[in-house]
């Protein structure tokens, strides 16, 4: 699937320029002369895409757009590709989460570059958000007094000190956290543990009933 490159900027001629080019490199292109236009058609970000996002545009600015899409929660990576660009700006961009800060005119192979490089960051982002939500998915799976169990585990706790702080045996914490491992599909402590790490859940504590 071609990725789309959302172009704003409102010079039409760089533009139409700018479009021609991209799409001789294989992209889908779109094209956006200001913000609300690019609002109005706010794309979510499923797809492989990118902003190439003037700084100066009218009405609302580079800048503040990016606060605007940050604040709907879009993930799609920001090149800002600006003709009025200084150290402040750049600076503020890249902070809020711009991939890159670029100053007219760029050569076609550093624009392409960035472009692939923020494509690559957006897949591994859909990458790890991908994992996280089917860790979750296991996670789920437990019951109150599993996840109980889970959290204290996962803390380094022995099973005699779950028991007491649980109040039970430590033949039923034994039960709980064989159906533990098995219900995460984890084969060893470490691997229960690096699952906890990557929920960060590392420093739950929660033993009440």
């Amino acid at each position: 699937m071609p990725a789309v490159i959302h172009i704003v900027d409102d010079d039409a001629s760089f533009r139409s320029a700018m479009a021609r080019m991209l799409r001789v490199a294989g992209y889908v292109v779109e094209s956006y002369e200001d913000a609300r236009q690019l609002l109005g058609n706010l794309p979510d970000g499923a797809e492989p895409s990118c902003i190439l996002l003037d700084l100066q545009i009218p009405e609302v600015s580079g800048s503040d757009l990016q606060d605007r899409l940050a604040a709907l929660g879009s993930t799609i990576p920001i090149i800002f590709l600006t003709g009025h660009g200084d150290i402040p700006a750049s600076v503020h961009a890249i902070k809020a989460g711009a991939e890159d800060f670029l100053t007219k005119p760029v050569p076609r192979v550093v624009l392409i570059e960035a472009i692939e490089r923020a494509l690559a960051n957006q897949r591994k982002a859909h990458e790890r958000e991908k994992e996280l939500k089917s860790l979750q998915a296991l996670i789920s799976r437990l019951t109150p007094r599993e996840l109980q169990v889970f959290n204290l585990v996962v803390r380094g706790k022995m099973n005699k000190q779950i028991a007491h702080a649980l109040g039970a045996t430590e033949r039923t914490i034994k039960a709980h956290r064989h159906r533990v491992m098995e219900k995460v599909q984890a084969r060893s402590l470490a691997e229960l543990v690096n699952l906890a790490t990557r929920l960060n859940m590392t420093e739950i504590d929660d033993t009440s009933e």
